[in-house]
């Protein structure tokens, strides 16, 4: 009898049930590590992101210091609410913030893009996770490349939604708390009250947090792809991807917007769709509206904190993201030729990575660490 011990859910005789619930089990636990992942960057970088926004004239510095931000926190509902906060006080001008807002709404990619790397040491796996990641992050990088420019040139966001502002300025401000983000925050307080009942303060705990969240995102995505094959069958799996393909993508679009309001994050949203596509489950095509309704969905938040503010500019704010965010999509999504651009894209890098793996981890560290600081530091 064979009495070899394998991963979690391997062993013949577990139950579809069982199984289901042992995926669950997972996803939840890669979601408590996204949550202390972000928990650690916000105690190492808290004060930084503040000022980071400070004092930013140059928009390409701006877009950059949005980016970085992002990425130090993990999640751009922080940063572009940290953003709206500091336009309602005065310290940032309209001007200056819809770069910033770019750069958040590009720097939430680095999550799913950090998931992917989970797979790494499977070649087919791992072309599919990194494909999966990286069409949010070419989406975004077109969206910007066109509208800042834009902006810059004619003021198109920020004229837009300072009408829109017009006509909704007196709606009154509301708050919104998602249960599952609070049961995800749970464990994470458990596990930081610990850290601190071993002496860890500050950086030290902040370090500590991001180290233990690596872990178990990397332990649950090494077994969330076997298990989600064993546990789906293959008419599931083509009922699933016919769905989402559904309408021309628009049933994946509401499907990204829903879940992503529902857990407010849209790192969260495309982070789950990357062990799916790892295993098969769906495809590149199918994922890709799925991450456009989760860039709108995402912008919720923001919207809320600014109509809380009373401060017209900040509501102006909060709606260029939202604005921003819809016109990539009216533009690239529409028209299969632009819209087969990100997926292309996002297929070549993907190529190039499984061939030669560390080209995923010079793009990771370039693209969201070594350019934004480098623009920081040059273009402030």
């Amino acid at each position: 009898m064979n009495t070899a011990v394998g991963a979690p859910g391997e062993r013949r005789g577990m139950s579809t049930p069982v199984r289901a619930v042992l995926v669950v089990a997972l996803l939840y636990l890669f979601l408590t590590g996204v949550e202390l992942l972000g928990g650690g960057f916000k105690n190492l970088g808290n004060d930084l992101v503040d000022g980071l926004f400070e004092g930013v004239s140059n928009p390409i510095g701006g877009l950059c210091v949005g980016l970085l931000a992002t990425v130090l926190v993990q999640s751009s509902s922080v940063s572009t609410s940290v953003i709206v906060g500091l336009v309602a006080s005065g310290v940032v001008g309209i001007d200056e913030a819809v770069p910033m807002v770019m750069g958040a709404n590009l720097g939430t990619t680095v999550t799913n893009t950090l998931a992917s790397l989970g797979h790494l040491r499977r070649e087919q796996e791992f072309r599919r996770a990194f494909a999966a990641a990286t069409i949010h992050d070419f989406f975004n990088i077109l969206a910007v490349a066109l509208f800042l420019p834009i902006e810059l040139a004619t003021g198109y966001l920020s004229r837009t939604a300072g009408w829109i502002t017009g006509q909704v300025i007196g709606s009154s401000g509301s708050s919104f708390r998602s249960p599952l983000k609070a049961a995800v925050k749970m464990p994470a307080g458990w596990v930081e009250g610990w850290m601190v009942d071993l002496g860890a303060r500050g950086n030290v705990k902040g370090t500590m947090m991001i180290v233990v969240g690596l872990a178990l995102i990397f332990l649950a995505l090494a077994f969330i792809t076997r298990n989600m094959r064993l546990l789906v069958a293959s008419r599931v799996e083509a009922a699933i991807n016919r769905t989402l393909g559904a309408g021309s993508g628009v049933v994946a679009m509401l499907l990204g917007v829903v879940v992503t309001i529902a857990v407010q994050s849209s790192s969260i949203t495309t982070s789950v769709l990357v062990p799916l596509a790892a295993s098969g489950l769906l495809t590149l095509e199918n994922i890709y509206p799925v991450t456009l309704g989760a860039n709108v969905g995402t912008t919720v938040t923001a919207l809320l904190a600014s109509l809380a503010t009373g401060s017209p500019a900040a509501v102006t704010v909060a709606i260029v993201h939202t604005l921003f965010n819809v016109s990539g999509i009216v533009v690239f999504y529409p028209v299969q030729r632009f819209r087969r651009v990100p997926l292309r894209l996002a297929t070549g890098l993907a190529e190039m990575a499984a061939r030669r793996r560390s080209a995923a981890i010079v793009y990771a560290v370039g693209m969201f660490v070594v350019l934004p600081l480098t623009g920081v530091l040059i273009l402030r």
